[in-house]
């Protein structure tokens, strides 16, 4: 999914304002399949084809032991050549035979496969979101933030994650498991917003549908359906979807930062004034929208006021050592090396420290 709180930043660097749209795994988004490819129903999204069924069952159904060690047998066969060898690839939303057809996978698509195959080994296993990691981008008018997805897996009394980008991954919320629907869900709301930057709205509408269909309580994705009816040139639908995103999440960033241009757009000040007062309230509690008003700052050579939105984030979560690096980097822009210095050293502790809960 995309996020609105970094996304915010985004629309304001741009001549006009740009919707924001939610987007599931941390990735770029750019067509993976040609538009013109029927929608593949959901039952087929997530089908495992006969051929990776039989390796799945020579490689790690056969062999004898534990629930642990046949789910390290199913990590080997996911990523070793021996197995699939799969690679990941940003822009890879797949069904699960295109991904075995393909040996590509994004984040959410790689969780697809690994909770279908996981099933299929006899685990228990389920989608897991995490809804504030930093990402995005900006392409035709539209601002794209990025939320996480990964694979959980119960065994006994212990939960495991198996997650393709653990690396690249950094949350100071856990994650939240989600249903086999809600991961398909996610799976047409991308393929919709990859449609959208790419193709037409009419190729993304019957997706958007779809996800909406399977999840009607996902605040993100009515949101997105707003971004999705503006494109169609219907801004009444628009509000509705937004106004519906907030029923169902007040603090729902993209439909409030979406609410508050298309107010600003029709000229309505003061509902524009309303939304953007909530707006307000829920990215000044957000500390990666701190951190990337501080990016902002940097980038228009105002480095004390990237301190004052680092040292603010910070405030609010003291874990990420992206925050302290952007901040030692501020300090000596503005000539202060002991501050940059100390700055530098909490990094680097956190550094260490999240590379040992990896390991």
């Amino acid at each position: 999914m995309v996020t609105w709180a970094y996304a915010a930043i985004l629309a304001w660097s741009v001549a006009m304002p740009a919707p924001a749209m939610s987007v599931a795994p941390v990735a770029s988004v750019a067509p993976a399949t040609p538009a013109v490819l029927p929608m593949p129903r959901p039952e087929q999204v997530m089908a495992v084809p006969p051929e990776l069924r039989a390796q799945l069952q020579q490689q790690v159904i056969d062999a004898s032991g534990s629930g642990r060690s046949r789910l390290e047998r199913l990590v080997g066969f996911l990523f070793q050549k021996s197995g699939l060898g799969m690679e990941y690839s940003a822009d890879a939303t797949l069904t699960i035979e295109q991904a075995y057809r393909t040996r590509k996978a994004n984040c959410l698509t790689f969780t697809l496969l690994t909770v279908a195959l996981a099933h299929e080994s006899g685990l228990q296993a389920y989608g897991q979101e995490l809804d504030d990691v930093v990402a995005w981008r900006v392409g035709d008018d539209i601002v794209y933030r990025f939320n996480h997805v990964n694979a959980g897996i119960a065994i006994g009394r212990s939960r495991l994650t198996v997650d393709v980008a653990r690396d690249l991954v950094m949350s100071h919320k856990p994650p939240e498991r989600i249903s086999d629907q809600h991961l398909l869900a996610l799976y047409y709301n991308n393929r919709a917003a990859e449609l959208l930057a790419g193709a037409s709205p009419a190729a993304a509408a019957p997706y958007m549908d779809m996800a909406l269909q399977l999840a009607p309580r996902y605040a993100s994705a009515w949101a997105n359906a707003g971004v999705l009816h503006l494109r169609e040139g219907d801004p009444r639908a628009a509000e509705r979807d937004y106004l519906k995103a907030l029923a169902l999440d007040p603090a729902n960033a993209g439909a409030l930062m979406n609410l508050v241009a298309l107010y600003r757009n029709n000229g309505d000040e003061a509902r524009r004034a309303v939304y953007a007062r909530r707006l307000e309230k829920v990215q000044v509690k957000d500390p990666y929208f701190q951190f990337l008003q501080a990016e902002d700052n940097e980038k228009q050579g105002d480095y004390a006021g990237a301190v004052q939105h680092y040292r603010r984030a910070i405030r609010l979560y003291d874990g990420d050592s992206r925050f302290y690096l952007g901040l030692a980097h501020a300090y000596r822009q503005l000539g202060e090396e002991r501050h940059a210095r100390r700055a530098m050293n909490r990094a680097a502790a956190l550094s260490r420290r999240s590379a040992g809960s990896r390991n």
